[in-house]
């Protein structure tokens, strides 16, 4: 199956860099398999490849079949759960710098939809580089996507660039199924008070732009610490940031199957 195929195709993206984009496409995909669903993760930042490394497969490499396909890496998350997922870093060593031009970056792309042996997908998500360049563009041609998650931070130089990527998806036609607050609000682990953190720019431009809000997930240190160790914080179900993606998580299936 290409990746254009499965049944819900979804990108991933943000106007600026650092705002949390690849964590939400990551605990995305596993949070979706989590309920069952088949899903595949395409990493599209082709010069920034970081989804091997918080999913902790960072030395794993796709394999290249008797037709010329390749298959994706497989990223267990359970018995008979997992992921498929197919990024650059699977292909360089990984120290290399890939130094290389729009085209190019674009045609790498165009072989991740196309040759990679994806399985009978329930979801494609594919996490884009920041911005509102080439390979946003080319994947909106390439995929034709249901739809595009917009992560951002509440603060105003992330916002003013969400409000660009959500203007470039309705440029392109593609509807923008709603906007992610990260790093939303920060309150004591120990005694439970409010630090006053900045919260609530994502949803109030959402409201703004007239796109759904989708929740927000708040500051938390171990979301750090499980992107750097390979183990997604979607995984520790025990935590307050789990527990307020996996709302995210049903209420993404439900808005795109119609159930919870």
């Amino acid at each position: 199956m290409k990746l254009s195929e499965a049944r819900h195709r979804l990108m991933v993206m943000s106007g600026k860099g650092g705002v949390g984009k690849t964590t939400v496409s990551v605990n995305l995909a596993l949070g979706l398999a989590l309920y069952g669903r088949h899903v595949g993760l395409m990493d599209a930042d082709v010069t920034g490849p970081n989804v091997p490394k918080m999913l902790g497969v960072e030395r794993e490499f796709m394999e290249a079949r008797e037709d010329r396909t390749v298959d994706p890496v497989f990223v267990s998350v359970g018995p008979g759960t997992g992921i498929e997922v197919a990024s650059m870093a699977f292909l360089a060593e990984m120290d290399e710098p890939i130094v290389w031009k729009g085209p190019v970056k674009v045609q790498v792309l165009r072989q991740f939809v196309e040759d990679v042996a994806w399985g009978d997908l329930d979801y494609a998500i594919v996490d884009l580089p920041p911005g509102t360049s080439d390979e946003p563009v080319s994947i909106a041609q390439m995929v034709a996507p249901d739809g595009v998650i917009i992560v951002t931070t509440p603060y105003d130089v992330a916002l003013m660039d969400a409000e660009r990527a959500v203007g470039m998806a309705r440029n392109l036609g593609v509807p923008v199924i709603g906007i992610i607050e990260n790093l939303s609000g920060f309150c004591c682990p120990k005694c439970g008070h409010d630090l006053s953190f900045k919260a609530g720019g994502g949803e109030k431009a959402a409201e703004r732009l007239g796109v759904p809000f989708l929740g927000r997930i708040e500051v938390d240190p171990g979301i750090c610490r499980a992107g750097d160790e390979g183990k997604p914080f979607v995984l520790r179900t025990e935590t307050p940031a789990a527990r307020s993606f996996d709302e995210i998580v049903r209420g993404l299936i439900e808005c795109l199957e119609g159930e919870s």
